[in-house]
């Protein structure tokens, strides 16, 4: 069964092997979440039932050095227990009390933890745009509640064609969302792709780039209109995994040993702010032509990096 885990390159012999590593690291990282997770969702409790506005937004610094705690713990067990050493290059110009975008392409699970150790402590923590229907994951989907983590409903063009009273109602929760975030620095997270490479996604798209699929403009579009007065920067991320795209079985087997990070903060230019994505077409086209530049040029360290590996 493991064989259909997607992205994972763990095959059955290895996987016999790597039992017990598997067992002691996922009951390590399971007592951490529910270690942490226990006091965040006590005291998340508590700022929903105290209405006053100072208090929360202690809380809310509260609940995010818990939050921090419990990724720095993770963190830990994936290099010792997992082995995983992460290189990184491009985070010297980052500060923790600032705001920022943090757009990336999509290789596998094991992307979210990676980000997490990479970021942790170094910018204001990562906030993810989640499916409604997340909110239901046990123990977790309450502490992304509790975090004041986004949850987004998703209409395909089919469902608002047939429900036109819904348009409009996605970008509406963005800025709603992201309201939140003015008292209290933070770090808003976008796959921009909006699914994880795979080379039948790629072959599907038709995608121009040789190692990522198209990028969506739209969520990073409605959070610049959102937040764009307050952001300090866009922080472009590329992960490139040497030895494969791995699974969540890899990491906690200890099979992922090393990841590429290259980081780099973008100004934000002054032309894409203010505009309307939605209605109008030469902004949205411009948008679109910047965004394509950076994938184009995310396309370029992905594959040096692969011919660096293949040649190593």
């Amino acid at each position: 069964m493991w064989a259909l885990i997607p992205g994972s390159y763990l095959r059955m012999p290895a996987l016999f092997l790597s039992i017990p590593r598997i067992v002691v690291s996922g009951t390590l990282i399971a007592l951490n979440t529910v270690g942490h997770a226990t006091p965040l969702l006590l005291l998340a409790l508590i700022k929903f039932l105290v209405p006053i506005a100072g208090f929360r937004r202690l809380m809310s610094r509260i609940l995010v050095r818990i939050a921090e705690s419990w990724i720095a713990v993770n963190s830990w067990l994936m290099c010792t227990f997992g082995r995983t050493e992460i290189h990184v290059d491009g985070l010297e110009n980052l500060q923790r009390n600032g705001w920022y975008l943090v757009i990336c392409n999509h290789q596998s699970w094991v992307d979210i933890p990676v980000l997490q150790q990479v970021f942790n402590r170094r910018i204001p923590f990562l906030k993810f745009f989640l499916k409604s229907q997340l909110i239901w994951v046990p123990v977790l989907g309450l502490a992304w509640w509790a975090l004041d983590f986004p949850f987004m409903k998703r209409y395909s063009r089919e469902h608002l064609e047939k429900n036109p009273q819904l348009r409009g109602k996605d970008v509406e929760a963005t800025r709603k969302a992201c309201e939140k975030y003015r008292d209290l620095p933070v770090s808003v997270m976008n796959f921009v792709e909006g699914t994880r490479f795979t080379e039948a996604k790629h072959e599907r798209q038709q995608s121009p780039y040789r190692h990522l699929l198209h990028p969506r403009a739209g969520g990073i579009a409605f959070v610049l209109d959102a937040m764009g007065d307050m952001l300090n920067a866009v922080v472009d991320v590329t992960l490139f995994y040497p030895a494969g795209r791995p699974g969540v079985l890899d990491l906690l087997a200890g099979r992922v040993r090393r990841v590429e990070v290259r980081v780099r903060a973008i100004p934000i230019p002054a032309e894409l702010l203010g505009g309307d994505y939605e209605n109008d077409d030469v902004f949205r086209r411009h948008f679109q032509e910047w965004l394509n530049g950076l994938w184009s040029r995310k396309d370029e360290i992905l594959n040096r990096g692969r011919l660096e590996n293949s040649s190593a």
